[in-house]
């Protein structure tokens, strides 16, 4: 092999190496868990924050008999004064899922702070939760409250996360503070892939860079939003982005760019009730969105796939090439790879181990992604619930 064909084949076994340096260094520390921890604060001080603060929940639901039970419970227990409202849209269930919601509001007492809503299907240029959750902002704002909850029907919030979230707007002037909530790790698809998918999720939207208001970078978790009404008002309200099916991170560009401010952490307590059992569900997942996400673009999935070739697969295959200095910039990047990783693993109190398998998820979110665009191309694009949302 001659000396131009060594080096083109080092600098090549190189780039990985690079993009992990870039990453680990100089993409807003994203992968420091820590840093994007909703703070711990005494109820004593997020009350006395957020004391007076009017705040009503938006629940859009749709078939969520199984959890909205104990969702509608862990929001009508929240410390804040005055209480939460929860109002709750019944999108087209068939499941019983009203019935369900109105009986855990009877059970603990509160009845009289629970809304029920019969959603209307959604009219034309809608996806069906925005049009669900516009039906909720409505019917809050003769109420003047000075925050929407925008939430899934699938959440469990612990009893002071709510009053956190609004003293911590309060304290430092948000518009918007999301939080990813906890997701599953019960089963074994979950464990391997469900902390890959918030350690791409803070990749993509470092949170540092929304915080930032010298960054555009904005995005937020659409199962708690919590908002200002007058920032939504600013932003264009929920007609702007009506079409959006990855709609919480088009909320969120619609507030910064507006300018307003956006805060995005991680819920230390507060999780999601939703198990995927299998691969396949967990594929479906990221499948619904993932094309949207890439703006409908064959040339813009090409270089993606790409990219997570170079990034995630190059490592360990740079091991079987029997080239010391190859191997050596693979094993490297594959270390850093496993550093960047390792602060997520141990978030979600996983074995450590299951950093070594991250090649092999961000293959398999590889192939949701290109399952994506396949359903798009046959007209089955964002399917949910029944709905075909991006098509």
């Amino acid at each position: 092999m001659s000396v131009d064909a060594v080096t083109l084949m080092y600098a090549a076994a190189a780039v990985p190496l690079a993009i992990w340096l870039y990453l680990l260094l100089a993409r807003g520390g994203f992968w420091r868990v820590s840093r994007a921890l909703q703070p711990l604060s005494s109820p004593a001080t997020t009350a006395s924050v957020a004391f007076g603060r009017r705040i009503i929940a938006v629940v859009p639901a749709r078939n969520e008999a199984e959890g909205i039970g104990r969702a509608v419970s862990s929001l009508l227990a929240q410390t804040l004064t005055p209480p939460l409202h929860v109002i709750v849209i019944d999108d087209g269930s068939t499941d019983g899922t009203a019935d369900v919601a109105k009986r855990a509001a009877e059970a603990v007492g509160a009845r009289e702070r629970l809304t029920l809503l019969s959603g209307t299907p959604p009219a034309v240029g809608w996806t069906g939760k925005l049009w669900a959750m516009s039906q909720g902002v409505n019917a809050a704002s003769p109420h003047n409250p000075d925050f929407l909850l925008l939430t899934d029907a699938d959440i469990e919030y612990a009893p002071d996360e709510i009053a956190g979230l609004a003293g911590k707007a309060e304290a430092e002037h948000l518009d918007l503070v999301s939080l990813m909530v906890r997701l599953s790790t019960t089963t074994f698809a979950e464990r391997c892939s469900i902390p890959a998918f918030v350690f791409f999720f803070l990749k993509l939207y470092p949170p540092a860079w929304i915080a930032s208001a010298r960054s555009s970078a904005a995005g937020a978790a659409g199962g708690c939003m919590l908002l200002r009404p007058e920032a939504l008002a600013r932003a264009g309200g929920l007609a702007a982005i009506r079409a959006c099916i990855i709609d919480d991170c088009a909320l969120a560009r619609a507030v910064k760019s507006s300018g307003g401010r956006v805060w995005l952490g991680l819920a230390r307590q507060t999780r999601s009730l939703r198990v995927y059992g299998s691969f396949a569900e967990i594929g479906a997942m990221i499948s619904r969105t993932a094309f949207n996400q890439l703006g409908h673009s064959y040339l813009v999935l090409a270089a993606t796939l790409c990219g997570l070739i170079v990034t995630y697969l190059a490592p360990p295959l740079l091991l079987l090439t029997r080239q010391p200095v190859v191997m050596g910039l693979g094993a490297a990047a594959w270390l850093l790879m496993s550093i960047c990783y390792l602060p997520m693993v141990r978030f979600y109190r996983v074995a450590a181990a299951y950093t070594l398998i991250l090649p092999a998820v961000a293959l398999f979110y590889a192939g949701a992604t290109v399952h994506s665009a396949v359903q798009y191309a046959a007209g089955r694009g964002g399917r949910w619930k029944g709905r075909t949302q991006d098509a």
